[in-house]
């Protein structure tokens, strides 16, 4: 476009010089070397003008050209402000917002099955993302405090004592009474061999070894007839009793001051114990585990309930006009919000970017935006140009003669 608007500024100089050298500038001649002076003249102000724009016309550093080099902080300056003042108005975005309905939009997406999927499958990378850059120490304590923070929350000895009587009202005491002896019974049997070595160690050296073991034997079917009795007899006396104690326990647990505070001791003992520590630190490290396989595995649990809440939130959104309100005027303050607290942030990113661009390349690079319309300027320029020179030379023939 430079060469073209540059020949057409040539063309009216040769015209010009032609008919200069060649007519006597009477009659129609005269018409043409009028229009083609006022075309050079008109050519070469407007070239003088766009040039001048970027960079000194011929080299000549004229005032008040090189405009843009000169001026590209200011116009940095000026751009950084425009942005601000227009794009990031709170007012006009929340308006704008309102207009664009976006809730509803996003509902008329969500809704989709597979766009569901696609939202679900971001969601899961999103939450093992955080998982994962997550500072560790801060969640493990963060996760201690709150566990520590619950169990402080809560009397430990009558709520052991509460736990005691649902179990014996529930009929799970007597079967843990019955498992607990059970237990007992085969722990005897099992350990058969090292119980026979106690006995003679604690037997005097000078009872027979054979007598030992008769009392062993003695001992050791009785105990175990006897433990039989009292799991075969839900009502035996050693059960009664023991119901008695418990019960007897659990009352206390709920009314003595002396069992509360033995039970506040025991519970900072555990809060303040390192097992407690490494329980909670475990409880975080399951969970990162566990979110971070959910997220990769397609079928997975996490997946398929984020994919089910998306299609909810979706159809939610499209049916309840008062919910796409209310989201709608949530992004509406949310971006308000932003706009008000980055506006001067944006404007002067502007503003700096524009500064640190080299001022010849910045005007380069303008030029290449705008200049195809510039040369049509000096088109433009040197046609007009021509046309008046035509009409002031007619109304000289024709006034002035």
């Amino acid at each position: 476009m430079k060469r073209n608007a540059a020949g057409l500024l040539v063309l009216s100089a040769l015209v010009f010089v032609a008919t200069f050298f060649f007519t006597d500038g009477t009659g129609f001649a005269g018409y043409v070397r009028a229009g083609a002076e006022a075309a050079m003249v008109g050519g070469v102000a407007d070239w003088f003008a766009v040039t001048a724009l970027f960079r000194h016309p011929l080299g000549i550093p004229i005032p008040h050209t090189a405009i843009i080099p000169r001026g590209k902080d200011a116009i940095g300056k000026g751009l950084g402000e425009f942005v601000q003042r227009n794009f990031m108005n709170p007012d006009s975005l929340v308006e704008r917002i309102g207009e664009a309905d976006p809730a509803g939009r996003i509902g008329e997406w969500l809704a989709e099955p597979g766009n569901a999927a696609a939202a679900a499958r971001q969601g899961a990378s999103v939450i093992a993302a955080l998982a994962e850059t997550i500072r560790e120490d801060e969640i493990q304590d963060s996760i201690r405090d709150v566990v520590a923070a619950r169990i402080e929350a809560v009397d430990a000895a009558p709520l052991l004592g509460t736990v005691i009587d649902k179990a014996i009202e529930g009929g799970h005491y007597e079967s843990l009474v019955t498992a607990g002896l059970r237990g007992l019974s085969r722990s005897i049997v099992e350990n058969r061999n090292l119980l026979r070595t106690r006995i003679g160690q604690e037997s005097p050296w000078w009872v027979p070894e054979q007598l030992d073991d008769v009392v062993f034997e003695k001992l050791y079917v009785s105990l175990l007839r006897f433990i039989g009795e009292i799991i075969d007899k839900p009502d035996h006396e050693i059960r009664k009793l023991l119901d008695e104690r418990t019960r007897s326990l659990a009352e206390q647990l709920k009314t003595s001051p002396e069992m509360g505070k033995r039970g506040e001791e025991l519970k900072h003992q555990l809060i303040n114990h390192p097992d407690f520590r490494a329980w909670t630190d475990g409880l975080w490290d399951g969970l990162k585990e566990g979110l971070v396989a959910a997220a990769e595995t397609p079928d997975s649990d996490l997946r398929r309930r984020l994919e089910q809440l998306a299609l909810n939130t979706g159809e939610r959104l499209r049916t309840d006009a008062a919910l796409r309100r209310r989201v709608d005027a949530w992004i509406g303050n949310l971006a308000a919000h932003l706009a008000e607290r980055s506006g001067p942030e944006v404007a002067t990113l502007i503003a700096t970017t524009v500064e640190r661009w080299d001022a010849d390349e910045t005007s380069k690079r303008l030029e290449l935006q705008v200049g195809r319309d510039l040369q049509f300027i000096r088109i433009n320029g040197t046609l007009v140009g021509g046309l008046v020179g035509i009409l002031i030379h007619a109304a000289v023939v024709t006034f002035g003669g």
